[in-house]
């Protein structure tokens, strides 16, 4: 578990920071991988823009400042969909059928992009943190957050005070933010 308070987008400027790049592409990659999907590229065609984003990103990424009026996810969208662009113009011509990216980056989809991008990543998140914390930790937030049970409820079940899974879903919530500071704009 890493204790830094600074947000990973700050982590990734600093050279050597291996731990935050491991953690930029475990958060990022499935929904990399979402969006190629959406676009319908096969499985390798996916595999490889996803790849030539994230080599694109290790030069972009240590000169990136967040602007926090912006979106992070409407930068890195664009990244995406320009890579993809310069490997269309290298393959030629699009298959018949495939779906124009383009055409998903219209305005009239802002608010699936914003969707996907929001749901991918804390999803994502939760799983990566779930083995930062003891297993009653993780479990007494997990049923207070998204199973909606009450303190003393799960507090029973786990054999802990209601007080104690308080702060075990404090203690959770404020990583889980901490994690996604600066992420989630």
């Amino acid at each position: 578990m890493h204790t830094t308070p600074v947000t990973l987008l700050e982590r990734l400027r600093q050279p050597n920071e291996y731990a935050a790049w491991d953690r930029f592409v475990e958060l990022y990659t499935p929904l990399l991988f979402a969006w190629t999907q959406r676009i319908g590229l096969q499985e390798t065609d996916a595999a490889d823009l996803v790849q030539d984003v994230f080599t694109l990103l290790i030069h972009k990424l240590p000169d990136f400042v967040y602007d926090r009026g912006k979106s992070f996810r409407g930068w890195l969208r664009t990244v995406a969909l320009n890579q993809w662009r310069s490997d269309q113009r290298r393959k030629g011509p699009a298959p018949a059928g495939a779906i124009d990216w383009d055409e998903l980056a219209a305005p009239t989809e802002e608010a699936f992009w914003e969707q996907d991008y929001r749901g991918h990543l804390v999803h994502r998140a939760m799983e990566m943190m779930r083995t930062d914390f003891p297993g009653p930790t993780w479990q007494a937030c997990w049923e207070c957050v998204v199973n909606a049970r009450s303190a003393a409820e799960v507090g029973i079940e786990l054999g802990m005070t209601a007080g104690a899974v308080r702060a075990a879903k404090f203690r959770v919530l404020t990583r889980w933010r901490q994690e996604l500071n600066g992420l989630l704009e």
